[in-house]
């Protein structure tokens, strides 16, 4: 009998889902420290394939098992990190191969106020359709949403 029940809940365990949150898939995280493991599955038996050592880079989360989380970043690496490693603060990278105006307001035609270079983290403070409001250098201002990753392309902030 208690191996009958011992059988049931390891094939249970087996079967249904490690826990997950019940937030969407895929969403935007950050990296909490300088020093992150990323492993190649989501458990520390795991070999470690990266070292992350930029705190406050965006992440995007992919997927869930149980307390990890795969994470893919701007260059398109994935691993597994453990949740605890993850913050709901969003920063952004600038992207491309130039730097990027910032301006004042969300419009084309407004003053500029500084120039931002590639691969430069930014936090994330707003969004409209097309712009979105950052703060990098002690600054906020207005940046085209095209030059950002870590923020999805209809994604509003407000």
């Amino acid at each position: 009998m208690i191996v009958r029940c011992f059988s049931f809940i390891l094939i249970f365990l087996l079967c249904v889902p490690a826990f997950a949150t019940s937030l969407p898939l895929p969403r935007w995280a950050s990296l909490k420290s300088d020093e992150i493991n990323a492993r190649t599955g989501p458990g520390t038996r795991y070999p470690i394939a990266w070292v992350y050592h930029r705190a406050e880079m965006p992440v995007e989360i992919v997927e869930e098992f149980g307390q990890w989380r795969k994470i893919r970043d701007a260059e398109g690496t994935a691993g597994w990190v453990h949740e605890s490693m993850l913050g709901g603060r969003r920063y952004v990278v600038i992207t491309g191969k130039e730097a990027h105006v910032v301006r004042f307001d969300p419009s084309a035609g407004a003053r500029p106020m500084l120039k931002v270079d590639p691969r430069v983290i930014a936090r994330l403070a707003e969004c409209k359709p097309h712009w979105c409001r950052i703060q990098v250098a002690g600054r906020k201002g207005w940046i085209e949403k095209q030059y950002l990753w870590g923020v999805y392309p209809k994604e509003i902030i407000e």
